[in-house]
């Protein structure tokens, strides 16, 4: 009965809502992991993210919007960023994955938080944060311009990804964890083990002062370490294939599709290693949201 009710829900937006095909070959051609994408994979992704486009409010910060035309490709572009998480589910999946994003803001530039944490003796340390993005359980996906501009190729960074990784963490729970929903074919026990062996290797690595093989930035927290684990799959698989086969294995029965094969040939300068500088992506809870 859903899946009936899903159709002609669809039936219907497409009859008011034409999908625009020049606008979004347009949106593909602007955005490399886009035109990488073989056509009937393609024609999936551009359907769903014009959905989305008209189902999700895409703003600017009112300074940012002053200077950016944020023009219908690029709206495209950005929802289908957003949901090539989602690709390889199923339209109800989907819909129930995303039900907990309700708007993608876009600031001008990166932004501060000052944040208070409790180490191992107890001690609380103050110290200001600068963001790159942040999230919470039903709060906005914020993320900056500049950020968001980096974002799209084959780097290994992709702040929208990444946020949009840990609204998936945040189905099943007020904060992140790097545990979210699975589907019945994973088993959480498996789950845990194959990251915590990257975690692991992570602490390890920077406890002997060694370069990480994915972005630094995962060791932070489990969570954090899901949601950059989530960029390296799209946007560097090749890089976290070599690294950790089991996670990237694990990763492609989760999101039910395979990055690899659409990665272009030797993509050589991936910025996602410990070397890497940039500002922090976050999220919070919704009593501090």
């Amino acid at each position: 009965m859903l899946g009936r009710l899903l159709r002609l829900g669809g039936q219907r937006f497409e009859a008011r809502h034409p999908f625009p095909e020049a606008l979004w070959r347009e949106a593909r051609e602007r955005v490399p992991l886009l035109a990488a994408l073989p056509e009937e994979d393609a024609e999936r992704l551009g359907q769903r993210a014009w959905q989305f486009v008209h189902a999700k409010r895409l703003s600017l910060h009112p300074e940012l919007a002053e200077t950016t035309d944020f023009d219908p490709p690029a709206r495209l572009a950005l929802a289908a960023q957003a949901c090539l998480l989602t690709l390889g589910w199923e339209e109800e999946e989907h819909r129930e994955a995303f039900a907990n994003v309700h708007e993608i803001l876009i600031l001008p530039d990166a932004f501060r938080r000052r944040v208070e944490e409790m180490d191992e003796a107890g001690v609380v340390h103050e110290y200001v944060d600068e963001r790159a993005g942040e999230t919470s359980s039903q709060g906005p996906v914020v993320v900056s311009f500049p950020d968001l501009m980096e974002s799209g190729d084959f780097s290994g960074f992709n702040v929208l990804i990444h946020e949009l990784a840990h609204k998936l963490d945040l189905g099943n729970s007020l904060d992140v964890d790097g545990f979210p929903p699975l589907p019945r074919e994973i088993d959480p026990k498996e789950w845990h083990r194959v990251f915590m062996g990257v975690w692991e290797d992570l602490q390890s690595r920077l406890a002997c002062g060694e370069p990480t093989p994915i972005d630094d930035y995962a060791a932070t927290h489990p969570g954090e370490c899901f949601a950059v684990c989530c960029e390296h799959f799209f946007t560097a698989p090749d890089v976290l294939v070599q690294a950790y086969p089991a996670l990237y294995a694990l990763l492609v029965r989760y999101f039910r599709q395979d990055p690899l094969a659409r990665c272009p040939p030797a993509t050589a300068a991936h910025p996602g290693s410990a070397s890497t500088s940039r500002a922090s992506h976050d999220h919070s809870s919704d009593a501090s949201s």
